[in-house]
């Protein structure tokens, strides 16, 4: 079976750089050791190996259908993928002890998601999306809906969802219409159409626990209107019997990747019959869906840099056992062609790809640890950690999903004409991956979110920390005397960043909202390779560190001296972009303003 992970990454990134026994000696994780945590990560490459890889390209071959009435067949392997997983914690592992869990860090827990979303994606988002959906029920959720539902999810024997769009709607989740309207003891009827809802029916689960955006009758216009509800397909009775609740699933969406996790169509009180149960309190349904959106963010773009990472060590493999050509200085025809890996480009392209995918990786890393220490402190290390975390997030989403799609397409490329051919796996995991930059709102959304809210939050205050915190790590690589320069660049870039925020800034100040945010894709771009950088920085620092030591009980010199190789390749070929972006940003030309439509004419 072709390699689809490094586990050396993975435990050098846990082990030595994002520091899990940081984690595990805090209260609420000291009874998680390391070796039991790595262990568990090697159980978890174990059951992907056994139960999802095999199947990867048959569910790709066989996908997800809508047959009618209501019916979608997924492969048949799923039911045993998702029990497999429930069993061995991988659905409800992060949750807390009160609640049924196992109170993993988010660091171990997203650490196995990778393992399972490169070895196949098409399956590892079924029990994600229940892991998700549960997390929401515990978080805001009565004692009685938990009991209700949350066991039962990670059983893996009913399915968890989350229902926000809607057909007229799309991501303006201030235009829902879907209706609630209050009955007596305190149950509301449902009635409305979502669209887009992944793993909303299928035959590996008994049920389906869909979390529903929805507005109470006469609830206020827009967002502060919308209301969170547990909708089941089939409403749990006192006894324990299943009884219709009028949620009829309309049809599935065929699509170019993914083609084995169904996308549903579906309906809701068609027959005036759906009930559902209030989430918290009334109004306040999106505030309580964002945390199950942000984890979703998250995980999304775990996703992305988990397929870019599988089709990364395909064309890595090819390029070990390919002969072909030779180098530009060598004349004599007779002498036997050289392994393509021997090529400068292929070689360029190799460390794109990895600089890509093992920085996203990384990044995903830092992502977990801050939402652990979220967890486990209080006060203001709390809001510290929750501040650089919600600034990070939509970083974290859209960097591995758009960059993702670059690393996949020189996948292709790597392996040349066979590369297209269904004979390889990398021509999937660029229609799996395609997808990661729309899901949970878009690369244009994901950017207003970051420069209309997340930097300018709190008073700029996590855009404070992202600073410190990179700060720290370019002051740790300025005594590491081969690293200064690096430090040195990644200091400038920081400086550019300020810049262009003041720059825009102005925009704020004359009341031009409009003109701010115009380009907030660019400045998307512009601070994600930024805080690449700083992630490969990081992994720089600690591998020379290494190698000055002698410490090589972990890893051998070599595995630390390709970390400052990539490291450097990512500073000259990639970090530069970054300075192109502010050249945009500077610019006093507004291109794109309402009038610039008249240019499509």
């Amino acid at each position: 079976m072709a390699q689809y992970t490094s586990l050396e990454h993975i435990k050098f990134l846990l082990q030595d750089v994002h520091l899990l026994d940081e984690v595990v000696s805090l209260p609420h994780f000291s009874h998680l050791k390391w070796e039991e945590a790595w262990m568990m990560i090697e159980s978890a490459k174990q059951l992907a190996d056994r139960h999802m890889a095999p199947y990867f390209r048959e569910m790709d071959d066989k996908p997800a259908h809508y047959e009618g009435n209501g019916v979608v067949h997924t492969h048949p392997q799923l039911k045993n993928i998702i029990q497999h997983a429930a069993e061995n914690g991988w659905i409800g592992g992060a949750a807390r002890f009160e609640f049924g869990g196992m109170q993993l860090p988010m660091m171990l827990f997203n650490t196995a998601q990778h393992i399972f979303m490169a070895a196949n994606n098409g399956c590892q988002g079924y029990f994600s999306l229940s892991a998700g959906a549960a997390a929401l029920i515990t978080s805001f959720g009565s004692k009685e809906q938990v009991e209700a539902f949350v066991p039962k999810i990670f059983a893996g024997q009913w399915q968890g969802t989350m229902a926000l769009t809607e057909p007229q709607a799309g991501s303006s989740l201030t235009d829902i219409t879907t209706g609630a309207i209050p009955l007596e003891g305190g149950m509301y009827k449902i009635s409305g159409q979502k669209i887009f809802i992944s793993g909303g029916q299928h035959e590996a689960c008994d049920n389906f626990v869909h979390l529903t955006l929805a507005r109470i009758e006469g609830a206020p216009p827009g967002v502060k209107g919308i209301s969170l509800f547990i909708v089941p397909k089939f409403f749990p009775e006192k006894d324990g019997t299943l009884t219709s609740n009028d949620v009829f699933c309309a049809g599935d969406f065929q699509k170019m990747g993914q083609r084995g996790y169904c996308t549903t169509h579906l309906v809701f009180g068609d027959h005036g019959n759906c009930k559902g149960w209030l989430v918290g309190e009334p109004h306040k349904g999106l505030s309580y869906m964002f945390q199950m959106m942000n984890e979703a963010r998250i995980s999304v773009g775990l996703g992305a840099a988990s397929v870019a990472m599988a089709a990364y060590q395909t064309s890595l493999q090819y390029t070990k056992e390919r002969p072909q050509g030779r180098l530009a200085s060598e004349k004599d025809p007779l002498k036997p062609p050289t392994l393509i890996i021997s090529h400068p480009d292929v070689q360029r392209m190799l460390l794109t790809q990895k600089a890509i995918t093992e920085g996203s990786i990384s990044l995903a890393m830092e992502c977990s640890k801050l939402s652990d220490l979220v967890q486990a402190t209080n006060g203001e290390e709390k809001q510290k950690h929750w501040l650089l975390l919600e600034l990070l997030t939509p970083i974290m989403k859209t960097y591995p999903s758009e960059q993702g799609s670059r690393s996949v397409a020189l996948a292709i490329q790597t392996l040349g004409g066979y590369g297209f051919t269904t004979d390889f796996p990398v021509q999937q995991h660029y229609r799996d991956l395609k997808i990661t930059s729309l899901y949970e709102g878009t690369t244009g959304i994901q950017s207003l979110d970051l420069l209309g809210r997340k930097v300018v939050m709190e008073k700029g205050k996590a855009l404070l920390a992202l600073t410190a915190s990179i700060g720290e790590v370019i002051k740790q690589a300025s005594s590491c005397r081969p690293l200064t320069i690096y430090a040195e660049e990644l200091n400038d870039e920081l400086l550019r960043i300020d810049q262009v925020l003041q720059h825009l800034g102005q925009f704020v100040k004359q009341g031009d909202i409009d003109r701010y945010l115009s380009d907030a894709t660019v400045f998307m771009e512009q601070i994600s390779y930024v805080v690449i950088a700083w992630q490969w920085l990081k992994q720089a620092v600690v591998s020379y560190e290494k190698i000055q030591n002698e410490n090589f009980q972990n890893q051998k010199r070599s595995f630390y001296e390709s970390k400052i190789h990539t490291m450097k390749f990512f500073f000259r070929y990639e970090l530069p972009h970054a300075t192109a972006c502010s050249k945009v940003l500077m610019n006093t030309e507004f291109l794109t303003n309402s009038k610039a439509s008249e240019t499509f004419d």
